[in-house]
């Protein structure tokens, strides 16, 4: 099995940045990709970004896409995301994901394992 441990979240002014952290430990051999999900209030989770655990193909949702950068550190086996120039909009847990499969990450619903989130909230 796999554990997922968000970190980072937090209150910050429209603009500012945040770098969430995702802890990852157990059978990691049988991840392929990890991701960002959110979820804000009363909505379904959504999809952020996404990226192999090799490092290579980061993938972003339109909103994320030229704010938000995912990265990983597989020496660490910890995630990140980092974020910029946040926005109001933007105010929703956050959640780490694992999968076997990359493009599982895309779907709704989507991860095979996940954490528990953390919170960021941006106020205007």
């Amino acid at each position: 099995q796999v554990q997922l441990v968000e970190s980072g979240g937090g209150l910050v002014q429209t603009g500012g940045s945040l770098r969430l952290s995702c802890a990852v430990s157990g059978q990691t051999s049988s991840i392929a990709a990890m991701g960002w999900l959110r979820q804000a209030p009363g909505e379904e989770r959504e999809f952020v970004a996404a990226i192999m655990w090799s490092g290579s193909t980061p993938g972003y949702s339109d909103f994320a896409q030229g704010r938000f950068t995912i990265s990983i550190d597989n020496a660490e086996n910890t995630i990140y995301l980092q974020m910029n120039g946040l926005m109001p909009e933007d105010t929703a847990v956050y959640f780490c994901a694992a999968d076997a499969n990359y493009w599982n990450l895309f779907r709704p619903g989507g991860g095979q394992y996940w954490g528990r989130g953390t919170q960021v909230t941006v106020s205007s």
